[in-house]
């Protein structure tokens, strides 16, 4: 349990704050913190890239503010990040902390940030405990509840008229988040559930035992420096042809590279996809492929929000980062162009947002995109929110 503000007296913290007084502020601090080394690092990467494309776009300056930006590799080890956490809060007091890829990451420094009354700004991992008892109104998200992809997955799924399926993931928080969201949408049958730990890379065993099951379809969500090999080796093994694949964040910009034409037909569901049709998307996806030559990831997606949400709050606080109470009242309301097109925020901070269902195809030049087929769920919000006492 988070200290202070939680429970009874949530509602009342934040105006404690002092209002800010005299001129803005010289600048604003931003602490970025992802995984950029080790086996988990090519989704920190994919952030990384969306993050400074943003931050390039708008010349250095966030808000129209100098930015002074730190950034941090996590190497996706939980201690680290808990001591750059307390580096950024208490030595370079930053006025926000973003970025995070995984959710053990996250769990690690959230405490240490929030409980400072420092701003926080997910751009990627999102907790069932921080969407539910453990909020904070210094928290926000630009992507999702762990639970919420997998949900919608399981609803494309079930309309695709499976009836029994086995489930394999990586067993952490967000793995854990995962298969509880499947579950919650997924009417059929579920004949097995493999966890696999973290960062594991060898998966014959698994997939020669999900093949012998025979389930009508496999969903997947093996995540971190197991995502890439799980995808090779399921498709090198021939099982797109046996099995049906869906999954989360298995095949998408980060894998495809590797993976190519193989993954043809496998099926998933995002919020986001490289050719959701919106300008401010059309204007990320080309800017993105000019500057890095390659296609962006959600990932990539999520942070570059980031960089324009954080934009648009501090333009309407006029600079008074200093502010915490008008710097989250803006960051809850403030309307900024997002690459998912316009979307709102839930009592917990999380994205109340639209979520589609997606497929591997070829794109008009030849190579595979995960593609936009059909909504799934509009202005989808995630179910622990509930029990979040924020108002």
């Amino acid at each position: 349990m988070r200290i202070g503000y939680f429970g009874a007296v949530v509602a009342g913290a934040v105006a404690t704050l002092a209002p800010a007084q005299g001129s803005a502020a010289d600048k604003v601090k931003i602490g970025f913190v992802t995984t950029l080394s080790g086996p988990a690092s090519l989704n920190g990467q994919h952030m990384h890239d969306g993050f400074y494309l943003a931050v390039d776009e708008l010349a250095g300056k966030i808000g129209g503010l100098p930015a002074e930006i730190s950034k941090n590799d996590d190497q996706a080890k939980p201690d680290v990040a808990k001591q750059i956490a307390e580096r950024l809060v208490k030595r370079d007091q930053v006025d926000v902390v973003t970025g995070v890829m995984y959710s053990n990451i996250l769990l690690a420094l959230y405490g240490t940030v929030v409980d400072s009354r420092t701003l926080m700004i997910s751009s990627n991992a999102g907790p069932s405990q921080v969407a539910g008892k453990d909020c904070s109104p210094y928290f926000f998200s630009t992507s999702w509840q762990n639970d919420q992809p997998h949900a919608a997955a399981a609803i494309s799924v079930q309309k695709a008229g499976i009836k029994n399926v086995a489930l394999i993931a990586s067993n952490y928080q967000a793995g854990q988040d995962a298969m509880a969201g499947f579950k919650s949408k997924f009417k059929g049958k579920v004949i097995d559930e493999i966890y696999v730990p973290l960062n594991q890379l060898d998966f014959s065993a698994e997939i020669t035992k999900l093949a012998s099951e025979k389930p009508d379809a496999i969903y997947a969500f093996v995540a971190a420096g197991g995502t890439l090999p799980f995808a090779k080796q399921y498709v090198e093994a021939g099982m797109m042809k046996q099995i049906p694949l869906y999954s989360a964040f298995m095949f998408n910009s980060t894998t495809l590279p590797a993976v190519g034409d193989l993954a043809l037909g496998a099926r998933s569901a995002a919020f986001w996809t490289v050719d959701l049709d919106n300008a401010a998307n059309a204007k990320f996806v080309a800017a993105f492929r000019n500057k890095y030559d390659h296609d962006p990831s959600v990932y990539s997606a999520q942070a570059y929000d980031s960089v324009y949400l954080i934009d648009a709050a501090v333009r309407e606080i006029k600079g008074h980062v200093e502010d915490r109470e008008a710097f989250i009242k803006a960051l809850a309301t403030v309307r900024y162009d997002s690459v998912r097109g316009p979307y709102r925020y839930n009592n917990n901070h999380f994205p109340i947002e639209n979520f589609y269902a997606t497929e591997i195809i070829k794109a008009a030049d030849g190579h595979p995109i995960e593609a936009n087929k059909d909504v799934i769920l509009n202005d989808d919000q995630d179910d622990y929110h509930k029990q979040c006492p924020l108002n």
